[in-house]
């Protein structure tokens, strides 16, 4: 039987609301100056509320409206295309390198051949659109472009079923550290499975509002939850809500703080 595909396209325009967590502290070490503080206590509610908005849905799709989970269902393996005037490719390792270790359910490794799950291309600003024209046609940058101003893409095809097949993220490396740093880590997400964004979540890089530029507790700890073998692919929302206090209590998540 032939499988249908569904193609979702995320995008990133760089653009703060309180809830309650705890234990707030400074950006990790790295993190570039100016990078938000993290919070590193979450109550159960508030990583299933974030779960829930930010793996089902996305802003912008292609296709049919994929109705459950999606991720990979395999070993993910990542490859940087160097480009752009500036050369960001080794702190783009960096971050794939860094995403491996901090999350080891991802079974996350660079590639080493032609085969790859996950591409990263690296391009200048002045050939993002036409970057995007070339992967995806006229017809659908200009309806993308027309919805936002992005400074970045990611673009995650999958079955049906809601595994992912190829994901493909374009990352701008000539407008600052804040904006590379940003969108790498944003786009990363995306392209692991979390699709969608939340303005209301003051914890998530996810939300366009704010720029973060690291790989924050809360983040890592969704995608923790989205690659515990609980969480199938094409899970249902529904599902999800009845599976995610068990799981996020087994992986001492709720109300501990993790340290980055």
């Amino acid at each position: 039987m032939k499988r249908s595909l569904v193609a979702a396209f995320v995008l990133s325009a760089a653009m703060t609301v309180a809830l309650a967590a705890s234990d707030k502290e400074p950006p990790p070490a790295g993190a570039l100056a100016g990078a938000p503080p993290q919070f590193t206590r979450f109550s159960v509610a508030e990583l299933q509320r974030g779960f829930i908005a930010l793996a089902f849905g996305s802003d912008l799709r292609i296709g049919a409206r994929p109705l459950g989970v999606r991720r990979f269902d395999r070993p993910i393996v990542a490859r940087v295309v160097a480009g752009g005037s500036v050369d960001r490719t080794a702190a783009m390792t960096r971050i794939v390198e860094e995403y491996a270790g901090k999350v080891p359910t991802l079974n996350l490794s660079l590639a080493t051949g032609d085969s790859t799950d996950i591409e990263i291309r690296l391009i200048d600003e002045r050939d993002f659109k036409a970057a995007l024209r070339d992967a995806f046609g006229a017809e659908v940058t200009k309806t993308f472009v027309a919805r936002t101003n992005p400074q970045c893409m990611t673009s995650v095809k999958s079955s049906a079923e809601g595994k992912i097949l190829h994901a493909v993220s374009f990352i701008i490396v000539d407008k600052g550290d804040r904006v590379f740093f940003d969108c790498a880590y944003h786009e990363l997400l995306h392209a692991f499975g979390l699709s969608n964004h939340d303005q209301r979540n003051p914890w998530t890089t996810l939300n366009q509002n704010r720029m973060v530029g690291y790989l924050s507790v809360y983040d890592r700890a969704l995608l923790t939850l989205l690659y515990d073998p609980r969480m199938t692919p094409g899970m249902t929302a529904a599902g999800a809500r009845a599976a995610l206090p068990r799981v996020i209590q087994d992986l001492g998540l709720g109300g501990q703080g993790a340290k980055p």
